[in-house]
């Protein structure tokens, strides 16, 4: 018996299937607790190449639901740690580390060489990065999301709607995994599932996963779906995310972290404003070619830019952060 006859013997698959697989080429964005599954059942079921990106470290916090790591990781960079484990598991994968972050930045050049991709970062920004540059290169993008006990994954782009036609805008507040917590057969369920969406829309099992969003709660161990095949695109408050590197002397950046949360601002002539200065009427604001919002998460910036967008014609951007150094 070779390495994947079990799974060629099920009616969806044979040779055929099997050799588009062995052909797929795969991004990996996120190498956590949706992307260690993922990666596992991807890697074992043959999937010709995989990038692995992800610029965080092994941490001990992340080993309950991240079982492509041990012990004798902590420390390592996790694009590396997974390109090893996947190496052990399956040989005949071809796995290519990067130890970056994702942005709109590398977001174009990652994309364009890839068949499909799977956003597993569960971030704001990763998400509509990634689904604003697959919808632009007409790539599917399956993407999950977990918080908890719940949490969803979804089929975008390609033939199917973007993240933004489901979810145009983003929640009103923010918690993660850091904050509330998060369980491990969750998210290991959530990325197997990814795992199974990426395999049917490589190998064109139907119905297609794109256009298709299940929902997960293990708490009441509930599984709805639901498609979204004709779900409208936004036409307006479409407020794209930038890189660092994509800021320009000629952009206005606005600074929503304070002075404890960020000392230093990614530009000495920030201007230091926050969201309740926005919802309380007009700023008045310098005139720039573009008004860069920036905060952690960009959940801030994204409220910032629907109060402003009224008072401001020109382009507005939102700008991720993260944590300050």
């Amino acid at each position: 018996m070779t390495r994947y006859d079990r799974q060629m013997l099920a009616p969806q698959m044979g040779e055929k299937a099997q050799a588009a697989l062995r052909s797929a080429r795969l991004l990996v964005v996120g190498l956590g607790g949706l992307g260690c599954p993922a990666l596992l059942y991807l890697a074992g079921a043959g999937a010709g190449r995989i990038v692995l990106v992800d610029a965080d470290r092994v941490e001990r916090s992340n080993l309950h639901r991240q079982p492509l790591y041990g012990e004798s990781d902590i420390g390592r960079l996790k694009a590396e740690a997974a390109r090893d484990r996947l190496r052990d598991l399956n040989p005949d994968v071809e796995t290519v580390p990067v130890a970056e972050a994702l942005d709109a930045a590398n977001a174009p050049r990652l994309v364009a060489d890839a068949d499909v991709v799977l956003d597993c970062a569960d971030s704001f920004a990763v998400t509509y990065t990634l689904s604003d540059t697959c919808k632009a290169l007409g790539k599917p993008l399956i993407s999950a999301s977990a918080l908890g006990l719940t949490g969803y994954v979804g089929g975008y782009c390609g033939t199917a709607p973007s993240v933004r036609a489901i979810f145009p805008d983003l929640p009103n507040n923010v918690t993660t995994c850091a904050t509330a917590g998060v369980l491990g057969p969750l998210v290991g369920t959530l990325g197997a599932l990814q795992a199974q969406m990426a395999v049917a829309v490589v190998t064109g099992m139907t119905p297609s996963p794109l256009g298709q969003l299940v929902t997960l709660d293990l708490e009441g161990y509930g599984f709805r779906s639901f498609r979204f095949d004709r779900a409208k695109e936004p036409e307006d408050g479409i407020f794209p995310f930038i890189a660092r590197t994509e800021l320009s002397p000629g952009d206005l950046l606005i600074e929503l972290r304070d002075e404890r949360e960020a000392p230093h601002s990614l530009r000495p002539d920030a201007l230091r404003l926050t969201v309740a200065d926005f919802q309380a009427g007009p700023v008045s604001l310098p005139d720039a070619k573009r008004v860069v919002l920036c905060c952690r998460s960009g959940l801030r910036a994204w409220r910032a830019a629907k109060a402003l967008r009224p008072h401001r014609d020109g382009p507005l951007a939102l700008l991720a952060a993260g944590d300050a150094a």
